[in-house]
């Protein structure tokens, strides 16, 4: 599988760097999905950042992730912050009403205050 995302530790969070392309075919989402939640659920972490800066477009499976990482983060009593996100993206959360679910900040910096 291609690097579709990258991890950074840090003692404020960790950090989900995404770096996807407009189309995941589902070969490549399934392989995603399966190493992101087994990343969170294996570092137990109680602050997670999502860096969505280089993240253009989402589907509906990949908008279906993002609840199932909040749910899981959340779940065991972590919060989930998102950041970085493009206008393109910001719009397509806003018109699933998904802005609402999610903590978004503006830069990491800001997400690291939030998480």
């Amino acid at each position: 599988m291609p690097d579709f995302y990258r991890i950074e530790s840090s003692e404020r969070a960790q950090v989900i760097e995404l770096t996807l392309p407009q189309m995941l075919d589902s070969a490549e989402f399934d392989e995603l999905n399966e190493a992101i939640l087994s990343t969170i659920s294996e570092r137990k972490s109680e602050r997670w950042v999502i860096d969505l800066g280089q993240v253009s477009y989402m589907g509906s499976a990949m908008l279906g992730l993002m609840v199932n990482l909040r749910q899981q983060i959340k779940s065991a009593g972590g919060k989930l912050v998102l950041c970085s996100m493009p206008p393109s993206l910001m719009q397509i959360f806003r018109t699933c009403c998904m802005e609402r679910l999610f903590v978004i900040a503006k830069t990491r910096d800001e997400a690291f205050r939030s998480a």
